[in-house]
C-alpha cells in the first residue's frame, strides 16, 4: 500500500507542500522539487516573491538551487490545499523568559487544520520537546479540520538538521531520522525522505524519539561548550592559554575538539531550553543541563568585564574609550541573526559606557536595527582602545597585524574570541578566551 501512495507522488499525481520557507524549508522545498511537484507555503508575500525571483531571502542558496524545479512559491491557503503531503518547517524560538514560543507552530498547525484532507499526510521538522507533536500539534489540525490523527490523516516527525553556512554537510549528505503515527506511514514518511537523501534515513521507533534524539543532539553541543567556557575562565585565572590546552589534550585519540565561545543561534542556545522545560512540567528539574545553560548564557558578561578590566588596567577610564566590535551575525560566514550573543556583548559594554562601533557586512542593518535596535556601522572609524573580534568571518581571518595597527590607539589590545590570530601577532596585545 505505501507503494501505491508513494507512487502517485513520484508520478505527480499528489503534491507536497513545505510550510514555512526559512534556513530549514526551503532547501528541502528545493530539494523536494527535483522529483515531485512542490507547493513552497510562507505566510510573507515578500519572502514568496522573493523566491518567485529566484532570490533566497536567507542568503544560503544562489539562483542555480532554484532552476529546474518543479516547485510553486505561494502564500495563498487556496493553493495549500492542493497538496497531500505537508512539511511544517516553522522557527521555535525561546521568549525572553527561556520558555518555549510555539506561537509560530500552533499557528501553522491552525493552517494546516484548514486544509488537511482524509489519507493526507503532515509531518513537522520543527525542534520540540517529546511529545509536542502529538500533544500540542495534532489536537489543534483535529478540531480544526474534525478529522482524527492516524485514522482519517496520518502525521510524522523528521527532526532538521539543516546547519547554516555548511556546505559539507548538507541535506542530502546528512542521515535524516524519520518517524510515524503507524507502521504505514513511516514507511511513506520514510519514501520520500529517502528519494532525496543520499545516505539514507533512520526510522525512529517512535514520533516521541524522534523528537527527543533530536533535542538532545544539541543539548550535548551545549554541554561540552559550557565544559570548555568553564575551563576557559579557570584556566584565565591560572594564566594559561585555553587554546593551548586543547591543542595538547586533543592529541589523545578520544578527545572531544570542542572550543569556548558565545552560544547563540537557533539551535544550540535555543534546544536544550525546550526539554528542560519540559522535564519541568513533568516534576523533575535538570540539573547539568540547566548549569551549562547558566555558563553560556553568562558569557558575554564575562567577556566584557575583561574587556573592562583590561582598558583600566592600562589606566584607561571605559567611559573614555571607544572599542569596536568586528561581528554581528551569530555564526561566521551566514547572514542569520536570530539569537545571536553578540549583542548581548554589545548591551553588556553599553552598560559599562564605553563608545561602541559593531560592524557586520554579512548582517542586514535594517533587520539588526528591528530586532535589536542597534545600528551597524557602516565604516570602521579609527583609535579604538579595543577590538573584539567576535565572529571569525573568513574576511576577518586573513586581516594582518599592521591592519589593526592602524586602527587602534598604541597601547590599545584585541580580543580574538576564537583564536583566529594565534601565532600572527607579534606587537598587538591580544586576549582570548
Amino acid at each position: 500500500m505505501s507503494d501505491l501512495i508513494l507512487q502517485n507522488f513520484f508520478e505527480k499525481k499528489k503534491k507536497i507542500a513545505v510550510v514555512g520557507l526559512g534556513y530549514v524549508g526551503l532547501p528541502i522545498a528545493l530539494e523536494l522539487a527535483k522529483k515531485f511537484s512542490v507547493i513552497g507555503f510562507d505566510i510573507s508575500a515578500s519572502r514568496v516573491e522573493m523566491m518567485r525571483n529566484k532570490i533566497d531571502p536567507s542568503k544560503e542558496l544562489n539562483s542555480s538551487s532554484f532552476e529546474g524545479r518543479d516547485i510553486y512559491f505561494t502564500c495563498d491557503l487556496e493553493d495549500l490545499k492542493t497538496a497531500q503531503f505537508y512539511i511544517v518547517a516553522v522557527p521555535t524560538p525561546v521568549d525572553k523568559y527561556q520558555t518555549p514560543d510555539l506561537t509560530p507552530l500552533i499557528k501553522a498547525s491552525e493552517t494546516l487544520s484548514k486544509v488537511v484532507k482524509k489519507g493526507d499526510y503532515v509531518v513537522f521538522e520543527s525542534t520540540v520537546y517529546p511529545g509536542c507533536t502529538e500533544e500540542d500539534c495534532i489536537p489543534i489540525i483535529e478540531k480544526g479540520s474534525g478529522l482524527k490523527a492516524s485514522a482519517d490523516f496520518f502525521v510524522g516527525y523528521s527532526p532538521e538538521r539543516i546547519n547554516p553556512g555548511d556546505t559539507l554537510h548538507t541535506l542530502t549528505k546528512v542521515k535524516k531520522v524519520v518517524s510515524g503515527c503507524s507502521p504505514e506511514s513511516l514507511e511513506v514518511i520514510a519514501g520520500v525522505y529517502e528519494s532525496i537523501v543520499e545516505v539514507g534515513v533512520f526510522r525512529a521507533s517512535s514520533i516521541k524519539t524522534a523528537e527527543a534524539a533530536k533535542v538532545i543532539e544539541n543539548t550535548q553541543r551545549d554541554l561540552n561548550i559550557a565544559l570548555m567556557n568553564e575551563l576557559s575562565q579557570i584556566f584565565d585565572i591560572m594564566g594559561i592559554n585555553t587554546y593551548d590546552v586543547l591543542e595538547a589534550a586533543g592529541t589523545k585519540w578520544n578527545f572531544l575538539k570542542f572550543q569556548p565561545g558565545l552560544v547563540g543561534g537557533h539551535c544550540i542556545g535555543v534546544d536544550p531550553y525546550y526539554l528542560t522545560y519540559k522535564a519541568m512540567q513533568l516534576g523533575y528539574r535538570p540539573q547539568i543541563i540547566l548549569s551549562g545553560r547558566g555558563i553560556n548564557d553568562g558569557m558575554a558578561a564575562y567577556i566584557a568585564k575583561k574587556v573592562v578590566q583590561q582598558l583600566i588596567g592600562l589606566k584607561k577610564n571605559p567611559q573614555s574609550c571607544r572599542v569596536l566590535i568586528m561581528g554581528a551575525t551569530f555564526k561566521e560566514d551566514v547572514s542569520d541573526i536570530r539569537n545571536s550573543k553578540i549583542f548581548d556583548l554589545y548591551n553588556e559594554l553599553k552598560g559599562y559606557h564605553i563608545q561602541l562601533d559593531i560592524i557586520d557586512s554579512h548582517a542586514s542593518k535594517s533587520e539588526v536595527l528591528h530586532e535589536y535596535k542597534v545600528e551597524l556601522s557602516d565604516k570602521i572609524s579609527s583609535h579604538y582602545d579595543a577590538v573584539i573580534v567576535a565572529v571569525p568571518h573568513k574576511a576577518y581571518k586573513e586581516l594582518s597585524e599592521e591592519y589593526f595597527a592602524e586602527i587602534l590607539t598604541d597601547d590599545a589590545f584585541i580580543v580574538d574570541l576564537k583564536n583566529i590570530y594565534k601565532d600572527k601577532f607579534s606587537k598587538i596585545s591580544r586576549w582570548t578566551l
